[in-house]
């Protein structure tokens, strides 16, 4: 099965780092971007970028931190943004609707498909967005964890968040799955016949309930959903038990 695409309604959706204090924080969101299929990042007033520690921790991700758009101040990144998701940690009073990630990825996601482009917006390593950053979003994100002890850095909040979204866009990992074929009813039958066969030959059946145990064989390998290719391996098994029980085929004998 060949590899699915990254829909294109992704480039709609942008992250948005404030004031990042270590350019190692944004190498790294920026790797945790591109693999949640996000390529667009915004820094707004960030410490120390570009840099060559930022590089090293982006790996495969570079060409996501080549291309981020550097700005003064959060209206500038957020200018043509329909909806943006503010996320924090602290209690806030505010009337933007507060969410966690999973239930607000979807509608991030119908937004951007829709044309719309959508913002995640996170905070200073610190002392996170201020009250006026949050100000200027219309949603409010909280990524739930141990009350007694929070504590995310920048780029595992980006990789939460991104995942969430990522799993709501209808990618999914059968291309990583082996093909095979699955076998038949007839050749899992023939293989629960030469094991019976095999099983009788090496005495397995003395003092037991061969048909009982059949059975249950049977069952098991039925519910097993066995392929093609294990029928063989398992067939090719019982063959060589066979022969190695066989007395003219004992070595010596020719």
């Amino acid at each position: 099965m060949n590899k699915p695409e990254v829909p294109d309604f992704l480039k709609n959706i942008r992250v948005v780092l404030a004031r990042p204090n270590h350019p190692g924080n944004i190498g790294s969101a920026a790797r945790a971007m591109k693999t949640m299929g996000l390529t667009r990042l915004y820094l707004v007033e960030p410490k120390d970028f570009p840099n060559e520690h930022a590089d090293a921790l982006a790996s495969g991700a570079v060409d996501v931190l080549h291309r981020a758009v550097v700005v003064e101040r959060l209206d500038q990144a957020l200018a043509d943004v329909t909806i943006a998701a503010a996320l924090t940690s602290r209690k806030r009073e505010l009337s933007a609707p507060l969410g966690v990630p999973r239930e607000i990825a979807p509608e991030l996601v119908e937004h951007a498909r829709a044309g719309e482009q959508v913002a995640l917006v996170f905070g200073n390593e610190t002392f996170g967005l201020s009250i006026e950053e949050v100000e200027q979003c219309n949603r409010l994100v909280t990524i739930p964890g141990n009350p007694d002890y929070f504590s995310l850095n920048l780029a595992m909040a980006v990789q939460v968040m991104t995942y969430e979204l990522f799993s709501h866009v209808g990618v999914g990992v059968d291309y990583l799955r082996e093909e095979g074929e699955a076998a038949t009813q007839q050749e899992v039958e023939g293989m629960c016949g030469h094991l019976g066969e095999t099983m009788e030959r090496i005495g397995y059946f003395r003092r037991r309930n061969g048909e009982r145990l059949m059975r249950r064989m049977r069952t098991l390998f039925n519910r097993a959903s066995l392929q093609r290719e294990e029928i063989d391996i398992l067939r090719g098994f019982f063959k060589q038990v066979l022969r190695s029980t066989d007395p003219h085929d004992a070595p010596g004998d020719e």
